[in-house]
């Protein structure tokens, strides 16, 4: 059996966060989940991840650290916007509930980044489903992690197409673009999986949420309790017709990357002060600028594929 890959999550944990944390409990070894400020208030998300661990069967095996709770440049009145209206006031579809069993730990999370890169070259992959500012912040505290990194995989930004918090970005790009600018620049190797690759593929319908409600397990129930406020949402906001799924599509995309169909390296860079763009996410894909090409970026996926993966961790949950 071949050994799993070794992983660090970086997650604002609500909604798809979770079921994202589940896929990955499940086809890698996650040696830790660092929180970042985004989705809800940061002590929620931190219980989020906690409980979420719990529904997975890991409870007290995978270590949660509390990173930074807002924006690089987020201080005084500058702080960014939380989404309770997207996932509850919980950010777990308004379930509430029970306080999970195991307690975060008590370094930071770029602390423990930092030194786990260093303990493990070349050994630990990060997916990041959430603002960048943790993995901003230990890059910029600690450069040498930079080539010891073998693979980022990052849900953010949009390939040339809508976003889903304005029009011109998407949520984890828009929180913290700044963030954004210096992992893109990093060099590190990166897989992009934008909002635009979430509509095409990773929207579940209302048949496909009765097929998982069919799995009868702890882990379709606990699927279906976190998105049940998404559901509305989407319908009347984004105006899709079920529940989305962007960082479980990536969390899917870095454990099997054949079922991404597609994918092109392109120059990729984030609009930092646009009036009107802020966050927005350039994907030169005609190489128009004439600049290196810093980022995989997904442009296809094998729905089906990634739908048998989400129902095999949900039906492993019982």
């Amino acid at each position: 059996m071949l050994e799993k890959k070794r992983v660090i999550i970086d997650t604002d944990t609500a909604g798809d966060d979770t079921i994202s944390i589940l896929m990955a409990l499940h086809y890698f070894k996650v040696e830790g989940i660092m929180i970042t400020g985004g989705n809800v208030q940061f002590d929620q998300q931190v219980e989020n991840a906690l409980y979420t661990i719990q529904v997975g069967g890991k409870s007290g095996k995978v270590p949660v650290y509390k990173g930074y709770e807002g924006p690089i440049m987020g201080f005084g009145e500058n702080q960014h916007r939380t989404v309770e209206d997207v996932h509850g006031k919980d950010g777990m579809g308004d379930s509430f509930f029970e306080k999970a069993i195991q307690p975060p730990e008590e370094g930071h999370a770029v602390d423990f980044l930092i030194e786990t890169i260093h303990e493990n070259p070349g050994e630990i992959h990060l997916l990041a489903i959430a603002p960048l500012t943790n993995i901003a912040m230990a890059i910029k505290k600690d450069p040498a992690i930079v080539p010891k990194i073998p693979h980022l995989y990052i849900m953010g930004g949009t390939n040339n197409a809508l976003g889903n918090i304005t029009p011109s970005a998407e949520y984890n790009f828009f929180v913290d673009p700044e963030a954004a600018k210096i992992v893109l620049h990093a060099g590190i190797p990166i897989t992009m999986v934008g909002w635009e690759m979430c509509t095409k593929y990773s929207v579940m319908d209302d048949n496909d949420h009765r097929e998982i409600e069919a799995l009868s397990t702890k882990g379709a129930q606990f699927f279906e309790d976190v998105n049940k406020v998404v559901m509305k949402f989407n319908k009347s906001v984004h105006k899709l017709n079920g529940t989305t799924h962007p960082d479980t599509l990536l969390a899917a995309v870095a454990a099997n990357e054949e079922i991404m169909t597609e994918s092109n390296l392109y120059h990729v860079d984030v609009e930092t002060v646009g009036e009107l763009t802020r966050g927005y996410s350039l994907v030169d894909i005609n190489n128009r600028l004439e600049r290196f090409k810093n980022v995989r970026v997904c442009e296809a996926i094998d729905r089906s594929a990634f739908k048998g993966m989400l129902l095999e961790v949900l039906r492993s949950i019982d």
